[in-house]
């Protein structure tokens, strides 16, 4: 049987059944399929929404995939978002829509969900020494001409179970050495001796092909613009050395990747001094946490705030729960809690208050602490709250936020919604 392409498996989406796998959605719409309550047009508000419920907003998902097309077109940078924020393939697809030139995945069950939708190429940010998921990743290539993989190699060790597994395979699988971002970063090796032997173990195979260097300037200790640009600056130096050694011979274009969330601005400044190579140069970003956005961890943090003539990320994410008790003037408590809402690195910010139909700030309401179901509310005084009414939550962090709902609602500022965006964690 022919493989579907992605526009196919995308619409195969649509045609899932509302059920129990699905929290926040209507409990009458039970049993259609999402394109079809897609196409009724509920309001989050008015039609049948079940709290706790996650919203995406429609406008702000726009201008943060419009606002990251424009920025990296603009400093001259290649762009895959690092996927595993989301897991989502329609905002995979929106993503190249926007100019992306393939998605980042950072584990082998997100190459396959990346490959079930069609993405034709895909940046893998991890060392895979898995004999079965290399196998499955030889076939993919040999299947496909039009498919590519970019995946990093840190180790001769590494190198050598990878030739091992590959052994005999149709076409090479693209690699970059990782440079590690420091002594007690994550992964990478260490040094540019390191890297120079691993480069030296890629050319003695005939599986594997060196096509550039990558690192992640997240990890740099004590990250500072100053740190972080020194080893960006490592970064583009090793690429030049490598080219300088002819080790990518067998290479058509020399990659050059780097770029979380935190730093894109000194990645850009920084590839933007990188001299002309023995052949073209992907300088390849993958910031991921963009798509979304968010309240807390991402809103201090983002380069945005350091160059603001470039434009601002707006926060897309929204939780609705709905005051279940109110033991205490001074205290409240919702019906959502950590199975709903990020808070690996800040608790959620109670943003406004819903009642009858009207919106006002939730001024005086602070999140204090977070059981599995609920969460706990200090009030000040002068806090009109009751039981029933919603509370609408801004979160920090994307990605782990994202994991814990398969179905989101996407909505319009009027509560309008209009799409649902399936999750594959």
């Amino acid at each position: 049987m022919a493989r579907e392409t992605g526009s196919e498996a995308l619409a195969q989406l649509a045609g899932e059944r509302v059920d129990h796998r699905f929290k926040g959605l209507p409990p009458d719409a039970a049993g259609l399929t999402v394109g079809q309550l897609a196409a009724e047009r509920r309001n989050l508000f008015t039609g049948g929404f079940a709290t706790p419920v996650l919203a995406l907003s429609a406008e702000r998902l726009e201008h943060n995939l419009a606002l990251m097309e424009a920025y990296a077109a603009r400093h001259g940078l290649a762009f895959a978002p690092h996927g595993k924020t989301s897991m989502a393939p329609r905002l995979f697809a929106r993503q190249i829509e926007h100019g992306a030139w393939g998605i980042t995945v950072a584990a082998p069950h997100q190459v396959w969900v990346a490959r079930e939708f069609d993405v034709q190429r895909i940046f893998l940010a991890n060392e895979l020494v898995d004999a079965a998921a290399l196998g499955r990743i030889a076939a993919e290539l040999a299947a496909d001409p039009d498919f590519r993989l970019v995946t990093y190699v840190d180790s001769v060790r590494g190198v050598e179970l990878m030739d091992a597994a590959l052994t005999g395979t149709a076409r090479p699988v693209d690699v970059v050495v990782e440079l590690a971002a420091g002594e007690g970063a994550r992964t990478g090796a260490r040094t540019e001796a390191e890297c120079a032997a691993v480069a030296a173990a890629v050319a003695a195979t005939d599986t594997l092909r060196l096509v550039g260097v990558a690192g992640y300037e997240g990890e740099v200790p004590k990250a500072d613009a100053e740190r972080v640009a020194a080893y960006l600056r490592r970064l583009t130096a090793l690429a030049a050395a490598l080219d300088a050694e002819g080790r990518f011979g067998k290479a058509d274009e020399i990659i050059v990747s780097a770029g979380g969330s935190a730093w894109f601005d000194t990645v850009a400044e920084v590839f933007a001094e990188v001299p002309e190579l023995s052949r073209p140069m992907l300088k390849l970003l993958r910031s991921g946490a963009y798509v979304s956005h968010d309240d807390g961890h991402y809103r201090r943090i983002t380069p945005f705030n350091r160059v603001p003539e470039e434009g601002a990320l707006e926060p897309a994410f929204r939780l609705w729960a709905q005051v279940v008790s109110r033991p205490e003037p001074g205290q409240a408590f919702v019906n959502a809690g950590k199975r709903d809402a990020a808070y690996d690195l800040d608790r959620p910010e109670a943003q406004v208050i819903r009642r009858d139909g009207v919106e006002r700030p939730a001024t005086g309401v602070e999140v204090t602490a977070l059981s599995d179901q609920h969460m706990w509310l200090a009030t000040t005084p002068e806090v009109d709250v009751m039981v029933g009414d919603w509370i609408g939550f801004g979160l920090s962090h994307p990605c782990t936020t994202f994991d814990k709902w398969q179905l989101i609602p996407v909505a319009e500022a009027d509560g309008t919604v209009v799409e649902y965006i399936r999750t594959f964690f």
